[in-house]
C-alpha cells in the first residue's frame, strides 16, 4: 500500500512540476485506510471550503487547486471514526498523506451504513437501512441467523415454523417479496413455503445490512419489501495465517455448533476455509413439554480465494449447505396433550389412533421419518477492475437448491416432495468516476432458473422455466449539507411451464409424474406469461447541523407472483399446507414514502422514521372454508388455502434511543420500539375490522430494550467483563385476518435476557470472549404471531385451553469464541 501511494505521489509531482512551476495553487493526494484495506468513498473536504471530494475503490484521493495557507482536512465514512487534520500547504507543493480510520461501535447508533453499493455514512443515506456488525452479531445467542437480526433491527421480524425456521419480514411484508442476498447473490431456494428457511451458514456471516422499504431499483423483482443481504467471512486484513473457533452450547434443546474460520494472506493472493456442525434435540417449553419433531443437524463448508492487485479485485467462492430438518405436525393425544406420531402412510393413517411419542425420541438428537433434507451448492465469481475512466464490477454465480420432505413413514426414503431447483445468477456493473459532486452507475442483472419435480408423491409446484433480467441507472449527488440518491430500473420475467400429468397407483397409494396423458389427471396446465414493470427511487438527506439530519425518501416497488401464488395446487407436507393458485394474476406494485429525524450528540442518539406503503395488486393467503364457514381439511387435518389479490396499505413508524455517556464510555442503554399497520383497501372490507379488512401475518407492536456496562482491566489476564440486560416487549395483536379462521388473536407477552461476557487476553492481541446467557429466563409460556406452529392443531378444544405449539421456554447459552 505504502509502496504504491509513493511510487503514486512521485509520478503525480513529477507531472505537476512539469507542466505549472509556477502555480499559485496546491494539491493533496493520499489514501485512507482501515484494518490495512483502502477504503472507498470516505468524504474528504477541507473545512469552511467548496473543495471536497471521495476516495476511489482502493481508497485513494486528490484535492486539486486549493488554496495556500492552514486549513483543516476532515476525513468521515459510515461505521468509522471521524478525523481532523490541521494542514500547512504551500504554493506550489503538493502534500501526501495516509489517514487511518478506526472501526466504531455503538449499538444501533454504532451500527455502519452502507449505500446500496458504496459506502455512505448514516444520516447522508435516504434510504432506511441497517447494518449489524460481527460484534452484534456474536453478542446474540439465538437459534439461526434471520432471528439474530430480527433482535437487533427494529421492523424486521420473523415468521417462524419452530428454531431452525425463520424467514424475515420486513414491516409487515415476507416471502418471495423480501430478498435474501448471499454476498450480494439473491438466494433462491423455494422461498415460497412457510417451513423454508435460509440456507446459509450462520456462523459464517461478518455482518449483515437490512434494507427496509422497495429496494427493487438495484436487485429488480422480489425486493419490493426490502432486502436481508448476509457477508460470509473472506479472509483476514493481515498477511499470514489467521483463523477463528467458534463454539456453543444450548440447554433447551441441547444444541451443540461448532464452526472454523482459516485464512491465509500472501500479497495478492489470499484463501479462506470455513467449514460448521450444528445439532439439536428437540425445544422444550412450560406448556408442551418437548415438542416433538424440532430437531436438526446441519452442516456447511465453503472456500474463498482471492487475488488483489492495484486495479483489479477477483475472487471464487463454493459453498455447500446440508441440512436435516424436523417437521413438527402437533398431533397430540386429545386428553393428556402427550405428542402423538405418524406411523402409517396418508391412506392407512389415523389421527386419534396415533400412538405417543416415548420419552426417548422427545430427547433423541435422531431425525424422525417425518422430516425435509435441504441441500443448497453454490459456486461464484466476482471481479472489481479500475478502468481509466471508471469501474467495471461482475458477479457470475450458479446455486442449486435440492429440497426433500418425506411423510411416508412406511416408506421412509421415499420423499412426498423432491423439488430440484437451478439458478444463475449475473450482475454488471460500470461506474463512472465521480465528478462535479456526482457518483453514478448504471448495470444489468437477473436470474436464469429452472424446476424440476423428481422422485415424489405430492407435487405443489409444476417443472417450470423462469427468466428474470433488468437494467438500471443510479446516481448520487452530494454537496455541502444535502445528499441527493435516486433512479430507475425496467425489469422483465417470464415463467412457463408445460402441462403436468399425473397418475395415481391403487396399490401404493402414490401420485407419480407421467408423460402419458391416458387414465392421468393434468395437474398443472401449461402456462406462459411476461411480466414487466418499472421502478424507481429519490431521495434526500440535509443537515440542520453536526448534530440533526433530516431523511426522505420515495420508492416504486415491482414484484412479479412466484410460482406457488401462480400455479399451486397441492400439499406442502412441510407446511401442513395445501396450496392453490390463480394463474390470472398480474404482477405487485408499491409506492412508499419514508421520512425519519437523525439526532447524534455527545451524550445521546435518536432516530425516528414513519413510513407509508401502497401496493396495487397484494397477493395474500386465504383459509379456504366449506358452506358452514368451517376449514377445508383433509384426512390428515391439512388445511387448505387460497391466494387473493386485492389493494394493501402499510404504515407505521420505528424509532430508537441510545445513551453513551461520554464520561462513562463503557456503558450503553438502547431502545427501540417498532409498530406497522396492514389493512385491505378493497372498497368491500371497509370498516370490517377482522373480517377482512386486516392483512395477515401483520407483528404487532414490539420493544427491545437494553442496559450493559463493560469493566475493563488493563493489567490482567482477565481484560474485561460486560454484564447486559434485555427486555423484550410484544404487544397483544387484535388486528388479524379472522376470515374463515384464517389467523386468531395473540395475547401480549414480555421476555427477560441476561447476558455476562467475559475477554481472557491469552496471547499478544488476542482475546478469547466467553458469553453465558440466559434467554427468556422466566420461563414465559407464549406464541409469536407470526409462529406458524401457533396453528398446528388437530381439536377445536383443548383441556387446557391452549391450542397450538409454544414457543421456546428458557435457554441457558454458552459461546467461546477463540481467534488464532
Amino acid at each position: 500500500m505504502r509502496e504504491y501511494l509513493l511510487k503514486y505521489c512521485f509520478l503525480v509531482a513529477i507531472i505537476h512540476f512539469g507542466i505549472s512551476t509556477n502555480a499559485q495553487t496546491t494539491s493533496i493526494i493520499g489514501s485512507v485506510v482501515s484494518n490495512g484495506k483502502g477504503i472507498e468513498m470516505v468524504s474528504i473536504g477541507i473545512l469552511k471550503t467548496k473543495y471536497h471530494t471521495l476516495t476511489d475503490k482502493f481508497g485513494y484521493f486528490e484535492l486539486k487547486n486549493l488554496p495556500p495557507g492552514k486549513h483543516v482536512l476532515r476525513a468521515s465514512a459510515g461505521g468509522l471514526e471521524t478525523k481532523e487534520i490541521e494542514v500547512n500547504l504551500e504554493s506550489g507543493k503538493i502534500l501526501s498523506l495516509e489517514i487511518k480510520l478506526n472501526e466504531i461501535v455503538k449499538d444501533y447508533s454504532e451500527v455502519t451504513i452502507k449505500a446500496i453499493s458504496k459506502t455512505m455514512l448514516d444520516k447522508e443515506n435516504p434510504i432506511a437501512l441497517t447494518t449489524i456488525s460481527q460484534k452484534l452479531i456474536d453478542r446474540s445467542s439465538e437459534s439461526n441467523i434471520i432471528d439474530v437480526l430480527a433482535k437487533n433491527t427494529p421492523g424486521l421480524n420473523a415468521v417462524k415454523t419452530g428454531p431452525n425456521v425463520s424467514k424475515p419480514f420486513i414491516r409487515g411484508l415476507g416471502y418471495n417479496r423480501v430478498l435474501t442476498l448471499y454476498d450480494g447473490i439473491r438466494q433462491e431456494g423455494q422461498q415460497w413455503g412457510d417451513e423454508h428457511g435460509i440456507e446459509v451458514d450462520a456462523y459464517d456471516i461478518e455482518r449483515a445490512e437490512v434494507i427496509k422499504g422497495p429496494a427493487s431499483l438495484m436487485y429488480g423483482t422480489d425486493a419490493l419489501a426490502g432486502v436481508v443481504s448476509l457477508f460470509p467471512f473472506k479472509t483476514s486484513t493481515n498477511d499470514g495465517f489467521h483463523g477463528r473457533y467458534l463454539s456453543e452450547f444450548q440447554s433447551n434443546n441441547k444444541l451443540i455448533g461448532n464452526g472454523l474460520r482459516l485464512s491465509y494472506v500472501k500479497n495478492k493472493f489470499s484463501f479462506a476455509l470455513r467449514s460448521s456442525w450444528r445439532i439439536s434435540s428437540n425445544y422444550q417449553n412450560a406448556v408442551d413439554g418437548k415438542v416433538y419433531n424440532t430437531n436438526f443437524n446441519e452442516k456447511n463448508i465453503s472456500t474463498y480465494f482471492g487475488f488483489t492487485d492495484k486495479n483489479a479485485l477477483v475472487n471464487v467462492n463454493f459453498s455447500f449447505y446440508d441440512n436435516l430438518q424436523g417437521i413438527p405436525d402437533g398431533s397430540r393425544d386429545s386428553l393428556t396433550r402427550q405428542f402423538t406420531k405418524q406411523i402409517y402412510n396418508a391412506i392407512s393413517d389415523t389421527l386419534h389412533l396415533r400412538p405417543i411419542v416415548s420419552e426417548d425420541e422427545l430427547n433423541s438428537f435422531s431425525t424422525a421419518p417425518i422430516h425435509q433434507h435441504i441441500q443448497h451448492y453454490r459456486a461464484y465469481s466476482k471481479g472489481e477492475f479500475k478502468l481509466k475512466k471508471g469501474d467495471f464490477d461482475y458477479t457470475l454465480a450458479f446455486q442449486q437448491n435440492r429440497r426433500q420432505e418425506f411423510n411416508h413413514p412406511q416408506n421412509v426414503q421415499q420423499a412426498g416432495l423432491s423439488l430440484r431447483l437451478n439458478t444463475y445468477n449475473y450482475n454488471f456493473k460500470y461506474s463512472l468516476p465521480i465528478g462535479n459532486n456526482v457518483q453514478s452507475f448504471f448495470g444489468l442483472n437477473g436470474i436464469y432458473q429452472t424446476n424440476e419435480n423428481q422422485n415424489a408423491t405430492n407435487f405443489t409446484i409444476p417443472d417450470y422455466t423462469l427468466f428474470d433480467g433488468g437494467v438500471f441507472a443510479y446516481f448520487k449527488y452530494k454537496k455541502d449539507k444535502i445528499s441527493i440518491c435516486g433512479g430507475v430500473r425496467s425489469d422483465i420475467r417470464k415463467v412457463k411451464f408445460d402441462d403436468f400429468y399425473l397418475q395415481h397407483d391403487s396399490l401404493t397409494g402414490f401420485d407419480s409424474q407421467v408423460q402419458d396423458t391416458t387414465n392421468s389427471t393434468l395437474q398443472f396446465p401449461s402456462y406462459s406469461k411476461l411480466f414487466n414493470g418499472l421502478s424507481a427511487s429519490m431521495g434526500l438527506s440535509y443537515f440542520f447541523n453536526n448534530n440533526v439530519s433530516l431523511k426522505a425518501n420515495i420508492g416504486r416497488g415491482f414484484r412479479a407472483p412466484n410460482i406457488t401464488e401462480i400455479a399451486s395446487n397441492g400439499l406442502d407436507p412441510g407446511a401442513r399446507l395445501i396450496y392453490l393458485g390463480n394463474r390470472n394474476f398480474v404482477a405487485e406494485f408499491s409506492l412508499q414514502e419514508d421520512l425519519a429525524l437523525l439526532f447524534n450528540f455527545k451524550n445521546v442518539s435518536a432516530e425516528i422514521s414513519i413510513f407509508n406503503n401502497h401496493v396495487q395488486n397484494f397477493i395474500y393467503l386465504s383459509l379456504v372454508a366449506d358452506s358452514n364457514g368451517n376449514a377445508v381439511l383433509d384426512a390428515q387435518n391439512n388445511r387448505t388455502y387460497q391466494y387473493k389479490q386485492s389493494k394493501a396499505q402499510l404504515y407505521g413508524l420505528e424509532t430508537w434511543f441510545a445513551i453513551h455517556p461520554s464520561a462513562l464510555p463503557q456503558f450503553r442503554f438502547n431502545t427501540s420500539l417498532a409498530l406497522v399497520y396492514g389493512r385491505n383497501r378493497e372498497e368491500k372490507y371497509r370498516n370490517k375490522g377482522i373480517e377482512g379488512e386486516f392483512l395477515p401475518l401483520i407483528p404487532p407492536l414490539k420493544s427491545m430494550s437494553s442496559i450493559a456496562y463493560k469493566f475493563l482491566f488493563n493489567k490482567s489476564i482477565l481484560k474485561a467483563i460486560a454484564p447486559t440486560i434485555e427486555f423484550e416487549y410484544n404487544a397483544a395483536q387484535n388486528r388479524y385476518l379472522a376470515v374463515n379462521n384464517s389467523e386468531t388473536s395473540t395475547p401480549s407477552y414480555s421476555l427477560v435476557n441476561v447476558q455476562l461476557s467475559f475477554e481472557f487476553m491469552y496471547c499478544k492481541d488476542k482475546n478469547i470472549q466467553l458469553q453465558t446467557q440466559v434467554n427468556n429466563v422466566f420461563d414465559v409460556a407464549y406464541q409469536s404471531h407470526l409462529s406458524r406452529l401457533k396453528y398446528f392443531e388437530n381439536y377445536q378444544q383443548t383441556p387446557n385451553n391452549r391450542p397450538g405449539i409454544y414457543s421456546m421456554g428458557r435457554n441457558f447459552c454458552l459461546k467461546m469464541i477463540v481467534p488464532f
